[in-house]
């Protein structure tokens, strides 16, 4: 632990990361970047890995645009093998709702130059095979996106952080904030205590404590979502795409010789749970009979538990307190984070050296909340 560091950053997932290696390669120097547990174990290893730009709402777009390019370079820059699959990303849509929504956010996809287009059901079943038709009336097809492995992305930024100068510590609980009036001057511990004037929260579902600390309302709840792993399944087609049926939220995408499932359960209640359990197996197998019926006669070998953090409109939390000098957030991402994370690294950079970010995210400042005009992102699972 050093005894101080011009910025100190809470949290080892992607955001932090990500933020570590963006200041470094600017040539900030002291960056310290603290995780309570390893890297990338609290959401982001968690992740299903989808990366995609499609979404209802422009400052999400941007920011999915700008991190599809950087996964895409990953391996010039910062320099690491992420197995991305840019095999598209597919929404089945099951309403004529549905298909107007994802109409209309198609056309502000394409004004920002994304490849994004309405497809018919049976080029959606053409793309994903494995889909049932019944029921559905349109699709909606990202070409450019796909997924990619977390536990990699976290692995290329920590490693390059360090290697520019970076100090990143495993093992390290922070537990307190120190500040004399409304500047911050230290952090404490479990390790012990660094001087610092500039805290950036990248603490995930655990931000709305450490920020409470200093007096910063950041509303992030955490919600449990499960995943499972299939065993191989055969003429499994390579370039299947990360598909999502949008009126169930269930989803799959190739992992290995087999499928990565998820689907969100209605009835999980906010909190830090992290076991597995089968309780939302029945609705999987519910919606699977409906939409994937094959599905049904394949295995399973694995899965995990891990959080979403919630925010009230489904968007992020990007900005830095007005009242506390120098505390800068990057959080409550609503299961985009990971997808993310590449462009907010650039924006908390910018952020940091008073410099204008590649996009406007005034709108994810922390205190919109207070207003009554929120804008939710629609194009969510």
């Amino acid at each position: 632990m050093p005894e101080s560091a011009d910025v100190v950053i809470v949290g080892g997932g992607v955001m932090g990361t990500s933020i570590a290696f963006h200041l470094a390669e600017a040539g900030v120097e002291r960056v310290l970047l603290l995780e309570k547990d390893q890297l990338g174990s609290g959401s982001t290893c968690k992740a299903a890995g989808g990366v995609r730009a499609n979404f209802s709402d422009s400052v999400n777009i941007a920011l999915g645009a700008r991190s599809l390019e950087a996964f895409a370079a990953f391996g010039q820059r910062p320099g690491q093998e992420i197995d991305l699959h840019r095999v598209g990303y597919l929404f089945l849509l099951d309403t004529d709702e549905q298909v107007e929504q994802f109409r209309e956010s198609t056309q502000l996809q394409n004004t920002l130059g994304q490849p994004t287009r309405m497809i018919s059901v049976d080029e959606a079943v053409e793309l994903a095979p494995i889909a049932a038709p019944d029921g559905l009336v349109g699709a909606c097809f990202s070409p450019t996106a796909g997924h990619c492995t977390p536990e990699s992305v976290v692995l290329g930024y920590a490693t390059a952080a360090r290697r520019l100068g970076a100090t990143l510590l495993t093992g390290c609980e922070v537990v307190g904030i120190d500040a004399v009036g409304n500047h911050l001057t230290a952090v404490r511990t479990s390790r012990g205590t660094v001087r610092t004037g500039t805290v950036i929260c990248a603490a995930g579902a655990w931000s709305e404590g450490l920020a409470a600390s200093v007096g910063v309302e950041l509303p992030v709840t955490p919600l449990r979502r499960q995943i499972v792993v299939t065993e191989a399944i055969p003429d499994l087609p390579a370039d299947l795409p990360m598909t999502i049926d949008f009126g169930s939220t269930f989803y799959f995408h190739r992992e290995g010789p087999g499928l990565l499932v998820g689907l969100s359960d209605p009835d999980e209640q906010p909190g830090f749970q992290l076991s597995r359990t089968d309780t939302w197996i029945p609705r999987l197998t519910d919606v699977m009979a409906r939409r994937a019926p094959s599905l049904l006669d394949v295995g399973l070998t694995g899965g995990w538990a891990g959080l979403y953090e919630i925010t009230p409109d489904h968007n992020a939390l990007i900005g830095e307190a007005d009242h506390v000098s120098r505390f800068l957030y990057a959080t409550g991402f609503s299961g985009h984070g990971f997808l993310q994370g590449p462009a907010v690294g650039e924006v908390i950079r910018d952020l940091y050296l008073g410099r204008k970010p590649f996009v406007d995210i005034s709108p994810l400042d922390a205190r919109r909340f207070a207003h009554s005009a929120n804008r939710a992102e629609r194009n969510i699972v």
